[in-house]
């Protein structure tokens, strides 16, 4: 993975799609800066969070992707696995359903996934610093370098969906204390129904995590 440090900019999703699209799309390609100005967030809400938080956003090939994963099911599958590197740190974070980095019971991070052509672009922030009293932060001091080598060295490494979901279906159980966003309406998550393919079944419907 080529990563491309910045000092600061709008949205790395953003500077990410635009080099793209100058430069065409060779090889897998990160973009990490630790104060954006115009961040995105699920369902395009802005997350710019604090100048010493980490934002970053990288670019892989859709067939670089494990077989058994269904697109859907991509902010899933990249949040349990940054969960996992951090696990390993010793952080207590958890994700709630689909997509949102906890500490406790405060959001501390998000991440969105965009899908073009064969092109999947993966969006998180992480809040390493304070933002306000609504958020947390994350519960241990942290390396980004190491982190993020560390991080995308295991996405290369390819962890099937079934071996992601069998952890993350456990920690599934949290999320039922929350609520999600379905058709900018909040939802309770209480009587969700996790399904296998990372989806969840509540109030009859099926609804998928793709943010």
């Amino acid at each position: 993975m080529e990563i491309i440090y910045l000092e600061e900019v709008a949205s790395t999703h953003i500077y990410l799609k635009e080099f793209i699209r100058k430069n065409q799309f060779t090889k897998p390609l990160a973009v990490v800066t630790q104060f954006q100005t115009n961040g995105i967030g699920s369902r395009d809400n802005s997350w710019n969070g604090a100048k010493g938080n980490l934002f970053f956003s990288f670019a892989i090939s859709k067939d670089s992707l494990p077989n058994d994963l269904k697109i859907e099911s991509a902010s899933i599958y990249f949040s349990y696995l940054l969960k996992e590197i951090l696990a390993s740190c010793e952080s207590k974070v958890w994700i709630k359903w689909p997509n949102d980095f906890y500490i406790d019971d405060k959001k501390i991070g998000g991440t969105i996934t965009t899908l073009t052509k064969d092109i999947l672009m993966c969006g998180i922030g992480i809040n390493l610093v304070k933002v306000s009293e609504d958020y947390g932060i994350l519960d241990v001091c942290v390396n980004i370098n190491k982190l993020l080598n560390d991080y995308f060295d295991l996405i290369a490494s390819k962890p099937s969906w079934k071996h992601i979901f069998s952890n993350f279906e456990i920690e599934f159980t949290s999320s039922k204390e929350y609520q999600t966003t379905i058709n900018k309406e909040k939802v309770s998550l209480m009587d969700a129904i996790l399904l296998e393919d990372g989806s969840i079944v509540i109030d009859n419907k099926k609804v998928y995590s793709l943010r």
